[in-house]
C-alpha cells in the first residue's frame, strides 16, 4: 500500500508541475481565444454571409469575393493607392529610423536627450498626431508652407489637392518612427566592438564601416522592421480618415479606410470580412516574397561571432571588407 501511496503521489506532484505554467498562461490564452482567434474564425464565417448587422445573416457562398474582385471599382482603386502609399512609407521609414538609429549610437554629449525626443512620437496617440499634422500640412496658415515660402517656394494645399494628399499622409506617417529606430539601435549597439576597430585600423571611413559591418550585421532587424512596416501600411486607418478621410476625389482612399466604411458606414458586415481576409492574403503574399528572398541578404547573428572570432585568431590580415 505504501508503495501504491508513493507512486499515487509522484504521479500526482508530476501533473502539477506540468499544471502550473499552464495555469500562469492562462490569462494570456484565453484572452488570445476570446479576443484574436475567436474574432478572426468568426471573421471568416461571416465573409461568406450578407450580414447588415440587424436582422439575420444570408448566405452568400464567394460573392463578396465575386463581388469585390470583378465588380467594385472602389476595391482595385483603394489597392491601387495602398499599395502606391506602402511602395513610398515602407523604405522611407526604414530609411529614417536608419538614420536616426545610427546617430543616437554615437558616443557624443546629450546624445541620451535626443534618444528620447526621437521616440516621443510613438507614445502620442494616432489622434493627436492627425491633429498635429493637420495644423503642419494646412494650405493657408501651415508651418510647413511657412518655413517653404522662406525659400522662396509657395506651398501646394498639401491636403486639399489630390496631387499632394497622398504625399502628405506620408509624410505624416513618418513622424512615429521611434519604435523602429529603437529596434536598429538596440541591435547596432550589440555589434562586436572588434569589428569596427579593425576596420579603422585598415583605414575604412564611417561610411564604409557602416555599408561593410553596420549594415550587414543589422540585416535581421532590417527584416523584421521591413515585415511589420508593410503589414502596418496596409492598416492605415485612423490617420487618413482624420486628416483627408479619403479625399480629396478619393486620392488617399486607403485599403483599411475602404474595409472600416464597409462595415460600420454602410453596414455591411460580410463584405468587410471578405475585404479583411483579402488584405491578409496578399500581406500574407507580399511577406512571404520577402522571406522568400531574405536568404541573399540577410546576414545572421552566427555568423557575426565567426567573424568576431576569426579577428581575434587570425588578426585584423584575415578579415576581408
Amino acid at each position: 500500500m505504501s508503495v501504491i501511496s508513493n507512486r499515487t503521489q509522484g504521479l500526482t506532484a508530476s501533473v502539477s508541475r506540468r499544471i502550473w505554467p499552464y495555469l500562469f498562461i492562462a490569462p494570456w490564452i484565453v484572452g488570445f481565444l476570446v479576443f484574436t482567434l475567436g474574432p478572426l474564425l468568426l471573421s471568416f464565417a461571416i465573409s461568406f454571409f450578407d450580414w447588415g448587422i440587424t436582422g439575420s445573416p444570408v448566405f452568400r457562398g464567394l460573392g463578396n469575393y465575386s463581388e469585390m474582385l470583378f465588380n467594385d471599382v472602389q476595391f482595385w482603386n483603394a489597392l491601387c493607392i495602398t499599395l502606391k502609399y506602402a511602395a513610398i512609407f515602407v523604405p522611407l521609414n526604414l530609411i529614417i529610423a536608419l538614420f536616426l538609429a545610427v546617430l543616437i549610437a554615437m558616443p557624443v554629449k546629450g546624445v541620451r536627450f535626443f534618444r528620447t525626443l526621437f521616440y516621443i512620437p510613438c507614445v502620442i496617440s494616432g489622434v493627436a498626431v492627425s491633429i498635429i499634422f493637420g495644423w503642419i500640412l494646412n494650405g493657408n496658415y501651415g508651418v510647413l508652407n511657412y518655413l517653404l515660402s522662406f525659400l522662396g517656394i509657395k506651398g501646394p494645399q498639401w491636403l486639399v489637392d489630390p496631387k499632394w494628399a497622398l504625399l502628405a499622409v506620408i509624410i505624416a506617417s513618418a513622424f512615429g518612427v521611434g519604435s523602429m529606430m529603437l529596434i536598429f539601435y538596440t541591435d547596432i549597439k550589440n555589434i562586436p566592438i572588434e569589428l569596427y576597430e579593425a576596420a579603422a585600423i585598415d583605414g575604412a571611413g564611417m561610411t564604409r564601416q557602416f555599408f561593410n559591418i553596420t549594415l550587414p550585421m543589422i540585416t535581421p532587424t532590417l527584416l523584421f522592421n521591413l515585415v511589420t512596416s508593410i503589414i502596418s501600411s496596409f492598416q492605415q486607418v485612423t490617420l487618413v480618415m482624420l486628416l483627408t478621410n479619403g479625399g480629396p476625389l478619393k486620392s488617399t482612399y486607403f485599403y483599411g479606410l475602404m474595409t472600416y466604411e464597409n462595415a460600420f458606414k454602410f453596414h455591411r458586415l460580410g463584405y468587410a470580412s471578405a475585404n479583411a481576409w483579402v488584405m491578409f492574403i496578399i500581406v500574407l503574399l507580399l511577406t512571404a516574397l520577402v522571406f522568400r528572398s531574405s536568404s541573399a541578404w540577410v546576414f545572421y547573428e552566427t555568423e557575426g561571432r565567426n567573424a568576431a572570432k576569426n579577428i581575434k585568431k587570425f588578426g585584423r590580415k584575415k578579415v576581408v571588407l
